[in-house]
């Protein structure tokens, strides 16, 4: 609320002034007093100090015309639109407004003797200003990657002019190769990450999803990168990670490893990525906002020595906790399966399918899994941490997160009525038995003479207390033979669902035209939309189809 923050903005000022000595703020979100609006601090004012009997009034008569950061709504005014070009671009890149992108670089490249001077100049003094707020926590990831988005066509526009000047080449911070490794294909982190680092100068080569080991160390080489990033959202990643370093140990390379992703950590990267490779630093990224801080000392010859020295510290201090931890130890597999819980199919006769085999949705109504969605997760890919729909009421996010929900619903309407995904699934029911301990078979027809597959499965070997059994999915299936469900017919489903693969073509579309906003929008809504039908299709399985 920024009527509130100037509030506090000002009875702070005031009260330090008249003899305030200590006081509680919290001094991220806290508005400048020198940086309030002339007539919203002269109103605040009077109510602080009260100094007219219709402070309030004059007050609550102003108090929608601004917005969440304390200045004047947008759209209410353009008077940004006065200032010098420069100044013009810089509030284009903070507000992330690219209407005027296009013109605005134009008469700025008249203003210079070559027109790499735009990017190296007001474009990134502009760049400058968004890191510093992003990196005080005043601005947010979607407010950033909008304003990358401002940059990406600002620069865009220039580049058939440098091409044709051929009179100099801007200076990057360093080249960052990044990439999903082989077995992962989410990126969206991944890609906020890349948008993060390219808005303060760093050169990002993205080589997508499903990567190799292989590929990734060879095009390091080709495009003589200064740091290489991994990401990975699935646990096989972590392995993937670990082998990704192996090879850069093996192959002799002399740069450093940037660990990052949903299931990545500290301690796993300290345990097990870290051994294996020691020619130059490991570190594991948290999330966007640290990304920067610890590429810019890697490429800093003064900074990297004592960075990678506090790392290496660091990270033996978790080798040593991990070590010292007392192991939990494992029944053997025979003994645990003498721990399965004894359920009596006895009494309990399994409900059959209402349709066996192979059922297909295809064209499957988006607006059907509106309803479904999960907002939460979205917001977390945004690295905008709270719970939908209390995020948008957030003191800190939460007009970042309205103003990203905004656009989403925006989105999600074009591509509901433009039916730009098409949603299908496919659903499997089948006869199915228990056969032995752990070993689930499923049958082509209620015949069950012909096993279509074999599905294994684990079991729990941790030593529990007594009375805890030790399970497997394949206990709550019916044994195919037993003294208390001789014969009993039991079965099993699966099923796997798409939002509609068109979405990475509509994504890339986005990102061919310097639009990573949208592009991570769009992947972000397929996603959600991917969970949505999981979800959906749950419930047409219980309800209808079984």
């Amino acid at each position: 609320d920024p009527v509130r923050e100037a509030i506090h903005s000002v009875f702070l000022y005031h009260a330090i002034k008249n003899g305030m000595s200590m006081g509680i703020v919290n001094a991220g979100q806290l508005a400048v007093y020198d940086d309030l609006p002339a007539e919203l601090k002269e109103r605040v004012e009077d109510v602080i100090l009260n100094k007219r009997e219709d402070s309030t009034d004059r007050l609550l008569e102003i108090a929608d015309t601004y917005r969440g950061d304390g200045s004047i709504k947008e759209e209410e005014t353009q008077e940004w639109r006065n200032l010098p070009v420069a100044e013009r671009l810089s509030h284009a890149l903070v507000k992330g407004i690219n209407t005027f992108v296009v013109e605005d670089t134009e008469e700025a490249r008249h203003l210079f003797d070559l027109p790499i001077q735009v990017i190296e100049g007001p474009l990134m003094d502009g760049m400058n200003v968004v890191g510093d707020l992003f990196g005080e926590g005043k601005m947010f990831l979607p407010q950033v990657v909008k304003s990358a988005r401002v940059m990406k066509q600002a620069v865009a526009y220039l580049l058939p002019f440098i091409e044709a000047e051929k009179d100099g080449e801007s200076q990057t911070q360093g080249k960052i190769l990044m990439a999903t490794v082989k077995g992962d294909v989410h990126d969206i982190g991944k890609n906020i990450v890349g948008v993060v680092l390219q808005c303060n100068n760093f050169e990002v080569v993205d080589l997508g999803v499903m990567v190799s080991a292989d590929k990734i160390l060879k095009t390091a080489k080709e495009e003589n990168c200064d740091i290489i990033g991994l990401s990975g959202l699935i646990t096989p990643s972590l392995d993937e990670m670990v082998h990704v370093a192996k090879e850069m140990q093996r192959l002799d390379f002399h740069l450093p490893l940037l660990i990052g992703g949903a299931t990545t950590s500290k301690a796993h990267t300290a345990v097990k990525i870290a051994p294996q490779y020691s020619n130059d630093a490991i570190s594991y990224v948290a999330d966007a906002s640290r990304a920067v801080g610890v590429a810019q000392k890697l490429v800093n010859p003064e900074l990297k020595a004592q960075f990678i020295e506090d790392t290496q510290a660091e990270y033996e201090i978790v080798r040593t906790r991990n070590a010292n931890r007392k192991s939990k130890p494992l029944l053997s597999y025979p003994a645990a399966c003498e721990r399965a819980p004894q359920i009596n199919f006895g009494d309990y006769t399994p409900p059959k399918p209402n349709k066996l085999g192979i059922t297909v949705y295809d064209e499957f109504p988006l607006e059907t899994l509106v309803d479904y969605i999960d907002w939460t997760p979205f917001f977390i890919s945004w690295e905008l941490a709270g719970k939908f729909p209390r995020i948008l009421e957030d003191e800190v996010v939460g007009e970042a997160a309205t103003a990203l929900y905004k656009d989403a619903q925006k989105m999600l309407a074009r591509i509901i009525k433009g039916k730009l995904f098409n949603a299908r699934a496919v659903v499997g029911l089948w006869p199915a038995n228990r056969k032995g301990a752990d070993d689930i078979e499923i049958y082509a027809d209620e015949s069950r003479s012909e096993v279509l597959e074999t599905l294994h499965q684990l079991r729990q070997q941790t030593n529990k207390p007594a009375g805890q059994p030790n399970y497997s999915l394949a206990d709550f299936i019916a044994a195919k033979t037993s003294d208390s469900a001789a014969g009993k017919e039991d079965y099993i489903g699966a099923f796997a669902v798409t939002s509609g693969l068109e979405a990475e073509t509509l994504a890339e579309q986005y990102k061919a035209d310097n639009d990573d906003y949208n592009n991570i929008l769009m992947k972000a809504l397929a996603d959600r939309l991917a969970e949505a039908f999981a979800e959906c299709m749950h419930t047409i399985v219980r309800n209808e189809t079984w």
